[in-house]
């Protein structure tokens, strides 16, 4: 099952120092196991936008890592750029992408703003669905090419609109920085063949919604490279669609006697952006997407490959009755495959977290099988517990196989490096750290899920109750595979204090794992007449 996802994209207030950038990116890979699928630095607004995913224990330890490293990096006394700006990580947006609610997006920034403000010494406003109040929702409200940094400054502690959401009534060097939750949006600029920076202002001021404009459109003009851009973001490409937006920007700019020479997406956006708008500059109107050809190739490699033989029937005399199950392609053969592989990752601490994840299903499985039988209708409120409880642990535990994966690398990168980088024993144990924290976290996980064994084992459907000792007996396997996990990693730390803490927290949940093998399998071999 893929696990929930995430994605933010901070903005930088650093265009021009690859360096600085670097280090932030850099920051941000070490925090947590999340992806960086982009970095776009544009030196005339002088600006980075990284775009980052994850899971959203992840993406906000990252977030925390990124905001840090510009605040240490950035000097908004000494900055200068065509972009507005608030701060040195000046606005920070989460997205729900997948299996996240806007409303677990709000809580991550809320998170995330006090933890700044109070770590970091940095004031926090907080935007769009995650605002506090009403007139700090539209970015625009809080941030503009009249209000920046220097403005901010004078009036942050006297103006009690100007008052943060967390954090200090005052400013340093690196600012104030803007965190918030938001559906997607695209950003996209359009170039005009002309260095009149007064003509992009007069067509952005036509466009956006504010003064008049398309609905869900933000612009500004500015000067880039000598050229007159107009800057916009499409917070909803669907309902004012790219191609209107353009062919109105063409309209406009031909009053002016000039014409786009090209456009630009700043990061990254959605496949359905580029179709709709090939859709209607090819007069397609008879597309479907199922005709692309990668769709398409997505949509045969997902669907269940047939069985090379039917099942045999179910003799009319079993014991009791089977329903015939339409088999998909249940084993997940590139995770195997790439198990199998002489690469080093997956490894052993992958599979504990699948195992765990096999054991949270299995449980789940019992509950599932025990609700809506008559003769369980007293344990069934626990059942029906059980069932939220082991999907739960189940998403965890398959997010923990990529967490693995990443952590390992992370440990290779460190010792990658030079021996001579001064940075390098730093690197290593940073990553240590993590390879440990991983198979630890599937380690608690994956004793959760036992724990539901029991319970099932105990009260839930007897003709079930194997099942219920499988749960325990896998279970137990992934306990055991991550504490070595944990005990390897933990030998390899620098910090012996934190490398015993390891060792006792995982020698705990391992003693308690066996006990409950242990009375999983008793319970289930009594409830199976064994």
């Amino acid at each position: 099952m893929s696990h929930p996802l995430v994605e933010c994209i901070p903005n930088f207030s650093e265009g021009r120092r690859p360096e600085v950038v670097e280090a932030i990116v850099t920051a941000i890979r070490q925090a947590a196991p999340v992806h960086v699928l982009d970095t776009s630095s544009d030196p005339d607004h002088n600006r980075t936008v990284v775009t980052f995913v994850g899971t959203p224990e992840a993406v906000e330890r990252a977030a925390f890592a990124g905001i840090k490293a510009a605040a240490e990096h950035i000097d908004l006394t000494q900055h200068s750029g065509e972009h507005p700006r608030l701060g040195a990580a000046d606005v920070v947006p989460f997205v729900p992408i997948r299996g996240v609610t806007m409303a677990e997006c709000t809580g991550i920034a809320q998170r995330l703003g006090q933890a700044v403000g109070e770590q970091l010494d940095i004031p926090v406003y907080l935007y769009e669905a995650a605002a506090t109040r009403p007139d700090r929702e539209n970015l625009a409200d809080l941030r503009s090419s009249k209000f920046q940094y220097e403005q901010l400054r004078e009036v942050i502690g006297t103006d009690p609109d100007r008052l943060p959401d967390f954090g200090p009534a005052s400013v340093g060097t690196a600012g104030a920085t803007v965190i918030g939750a938001r559906p997607p949006l695209v950003a996209f600029n359009v170039y005009l063949d002309t260095n009149k920076v007064e003509i992009a202002a007069n067509i952005a001021r036509a466009v956006r919604h504010s003064s008049g404009g398309l609905r869900f459109v933000k612009a500004a003009g500015f000067l880039v490279e000598g050229q007159a851009q107009v800057s916009m973001n499409l917070t909803h490409y669907q309902k004012t669609p790219v191609y209107r937006v353009v062919e109105m920007i063409r309209r406009e700019a031909a009053r002016y006697g000039v014409s786009v020479t090209f456009s630009e997406l700043v990061g990254l956006a959605p496949q359905e952006f580029f179709v709709e708008a090939a859709r209607w500059y090819l007069q397609l109107d008879k597309f479907e997407p199922d005709q692309i050809l990668e769709y398409r190739i997505q949509s045969a490699e997902a669907a269940p490959e047939p069985l090379a033989e039917a099942e045999p029937p179910v003799p009319e005399e079993a014991t009791r009755h089977v329903e015939t199950v339409e088999v998909p392609a249940l084993l997940p053969l590139p995770f195997l495959n790439a198990v199998a592989s002489d690469a080093p990752a997956p490894g052993g601490g992958a599979v504990a977290a699948l195992s765990g994840a096999l054991s949270a299903a299995l449980a789940e499985m019992v509950a599932g099988l025990t609700v809506g039988k008559k003769q369980y209708a007293d344990v069934e409120p626990a059942m029906r517990a059980i069932v939220a409880a082991g999907g739960d642990l189940r998403q965890k535990l398959t997010a923990a196989i990529e967490d693995d994966i990443l952590a390992f690398s992370a440990v290779m990168e460190g010792y990658r490096l030079p021996k001579d980088d001064p940075e390098r024993p730093a690197v290593i144990e940073r990553g240590m750290i993590r390879a440990a924290d991983v198979p630890l976290t599937v380690a608690r996980l994956s004793l959760e899920a036992m724990q539901l064994a029991e319970q099932v084992a105990l009260q839930g459907n007897r003709n079930a109750a194997s099942d219920a000792a499988s749960a325990g007996l896998i279970g137990l396997a992934a306990v055991e595979s991550a504490a070595l996990n944990v005990r390897v990693n933990a030998a390899s730390l620098a910090d012996e204090d934190m490398a015993a803490r390891y060792r006792n927290d995982i020698g705990a949940i391992v003693s308690q794992a066996r006990a409950v093998r242990d009375r999983v399998v008793q319970a289930a071999e009594a409830r199976a007449g064994l």
